[in-house]
């Protein structure tokens, strides 16, 4: 029996690359749980494989926790589809979307099959980088009252009350300026009839 080793990387984050090893007869749901062990996700999201060609365009759907229209459309189940029946070439790659409702997009790629010796498989060979965090805050969660450290905002204790003086005194400037204005107008109130005619006769 083969030993499947594959490349798993985010699409939008190249540095994050887990290897991991598959039995040819187990399943994608097997490859799904190992991903997300690996990168410490919760695995039960509903998910996708998708068998794909060298350009990542997706194909035939191999699905975890499908909704009603795939589960009458006759999706594949990833329970029930093991790897060695979607492995065409030796570098078949599937395009991979994990939690439809908030997706991160991988790459999944067959880089090396291996003889089998023994070990407990799934097993992951090669972790690089750290995966993106997913936090409520991130999803927009309303829930999430944590906040921003860099965020605006106003603290209370630097907040001044005017007092009674302060008030008073505000309100008689307002009242002083809204006169000046009455003035002003007052004064060019008496030239309302004014017409451009006169100025052109002078």
């Amino acid at each position: 029996m083969a030993v499947y080793r594959f490349r798993v990387s985010f699409e939008d984050y190249d540095d994050v690359v887990r290897e991991i090893d598959v039995k040819s007869n187990q399943t994608f749901k097997d490859l799904h749980f190992a991903i997300h062990k690996s990168i410490g996700y919760d695995p039960e999201k509903s998910s996708s494989f998708y068998v794909s060609n060298d350009h990542w365009i997706k194909n035939e759907e191999i699905a975890y926790l499908p909704n009603e229209r795939k589960i009458e459309r006759g999706v594949s189940t990833m329970e029930n589809a093991k790897l060695s029946a979607f492995i065409d070439d030796p570098h078949q790659k599937f395009y991979y979307i994990y939690n439809f409702d908030k997706p991160f997009d991988f790459h999944v790629e067959l880089i090396k099959i291996l003889e089998n010796d023994a070990k407990e498989y799934p097993l992951v060979f090669k972790s690089v980088g750290e995966p993106p965090r997913i936090t409520a805050k991130a999803f927009g969660d309303p829930n999430d009252v944590t906040g921003d450290e860099n965020e605006d905002f106003i603290d209370e204790n630097e907040v001044l009350i005017a007092d009674e003086d302060e008030l008073n005194s505000l309100n008689s400037h307002e009242e002083e300026e809204e006169e000046e204005e009455d003035e002003f107008s007052n004064e060019f109130s008496d030239n309302d009839n004014y017409d451009a005619e006169d100025y052109e006769n002078e």
